[in-house]
């Protein structure tokens, strides 16, 4: 017989994920078991202890007056970089616009620089410390970026530094190659559309760390027409799209992403209705990321409208040195304070509907039976607690198919 492996019970609220109509599934003095990294069962305490006795599991959680929920999934992260870009943060509370900075050598560019300056062992310990901040607040599976290398060289030792550290984090990290994420100083953009399209692109879909290409399709970066010849050839190698769209313009990236049926739409602050209602139709997920709102001082995106149509919001990090966030709670925090967002709702952004947008259909963003036990022990007695005290790490305790994998704001 499996050795039963965890037990988490008593918990004042175990959430497991959507409900058949889309709302948020939850036991009150809940429980979980996990038999070989996977949830055996769940429900009330005095419905699971019975068949799966605590005094039985290699480990047994007493969750009384905290919360358990799926382990957050962040969806759109460049948590890969070096350097430091703190004076720039200054600056836009000063008042000089991101756009003006970029046009200055800075933000993105400022970033390659460093990056392509770093070593293969810098990039992987970078990376590896963000990945144990992300874990600590309750984040086991993450999307991860290429982009601050823009030549072929770089960005394929991003994606090395990607897998190498994937392999030894208990974080599941899904790779996207983003090359199209600026024009390196001093190149003509469409030269460096082909560079991306017949150098990177088939270099990088070989690279086993790479699922998804990405690109950054903006007012003075690269247009719908560039955006859709990278997507479209970065499909005929094997990647499936993503999309940058509508952030700082709305110049039809996310009627784009409906063409291509792109997993996701990411930040969509300038998006409208028809862009919505092209999301829902297509089965694009529409991806936002309240704190990079927060941290340019912009408005936020409007959730209600993409619900409104049919395409229920994911949520993200943009973990980036100019969003330099590794809380996923926070991120929820600010949907709620911010985009007005039920706390339930957030919540399903922050794991299920995130999971979606990277293409995970296991069950990755819920505590269902036979699903992976990647679960959080937030410490307060309803989800609503994570963004109600916002200015702590809530997550108590991080697990990781039933293993206990942070602990007390650390990782283990």
């Amino acid at each position: 017989m499996p050795e039963l492996q965890t037990v988490v019970h008593g918990a004042s609220e175990l959430v497991v994920g959507p409900d058949d109509e889309g709302g948020l599934q939850t036991y009150e003095d809940g429980a979980l078991a996990v038999v070989d990294g996977d949830v055996a069962a769940v429900g009330r305490t005095s419905e699971v202890l019975p068949e799966y006795p605590a005094e039985n599991a290699g480990t047994a959680i007493d969750a009384s007056g905290k919360t358990v929920i799926p382990g957050f999934v962040d969806p759109h992260t460049h948590a890969l970089f070096a350097g430091d870009r703190s004076d720039e943060f200054a600056q836009k509370l000063r008042g000089k616009p991101y756009q003006e900075i970029l046009a200055e050598g800075g933000g993105i560019l400022r970033t390659v620089e460093a990056v392509r300056a770093a070593n293969n062992d810098e990039l992987v310990a970078n990376l590896t410390a963000e990945l144990d901040a992300m874990l600590a607040h309750g984040t086991t599976t993450a999307e991860v970026k290429t982009g601050y290398g823009l030549d072929t060289e770089t960005e394929m030792r991003m994606l090395d530094a990607i897998e190498t550290a994937a392999d030894d984090h208990e974080v599941d990290v899904v790779g996207t190659f983003l090359g199209a994420h600026a024009v390196p100083d001093g190149r003509d953009t469409e030269a460096y559309v082909d560079e991306v399209v017949d150098e990177q692109l088939p270099a990088a879909a070989e690279h086993d760390a790479t699922e998804f290409c990405d690109v950054f399709c903006e007012e003075g970066v690269f247009t719908v027409e560039q955006s859709r010849r990278i997507l479209e050839a970065g499909r005929e190698h094997g990647l499936t799209p993503k999309i940058h769209a509508e952030e700082f313009t709305r110049l039809g990236s996310a009627q784009l992403a409906a063409d291509l049926r792109a997993a996701s739409a990411d930040h969509l602050l300038h998006a409208n209705r028809d862009d919505a209602e092209a999301l829902a139709d297509a089965g694009v997920t529409p991806v936002l990321l309240p704190g990079t709102a927060f941290s340019l001082g912009e408005d936020y995106a409007d959730p209600e409208q993409f619900r409104e149509e049919g395409a229920p919001v994911a949520l993200a990090t943009d973990l980036n040195p100019n969003c330099y966030s590794q809380s996923m709670g926070f991120a929820v925090a600010l949907a709620c304070n911010g985009m007005r967002m039920a706390p339930a709702d957030a919540l399903l952004g922050a794991t299920a509907r995130a999971a979606r947008a990277i293409d995970r259909e296991d069950g990755t963003g819920t505590l269902r039976e036979e699903t992976a036990a990647d679960a959080v022990v937030v410490d307060g007695p309803s989800h609503v607690h994570v963004p109600y005290n916002f200015g702590v790490n809530s997550a108590e305790t991080v697990m990781k198919a039933g293993d206990v994998v942070a602990s007390g704001g650390e990782s283990v």
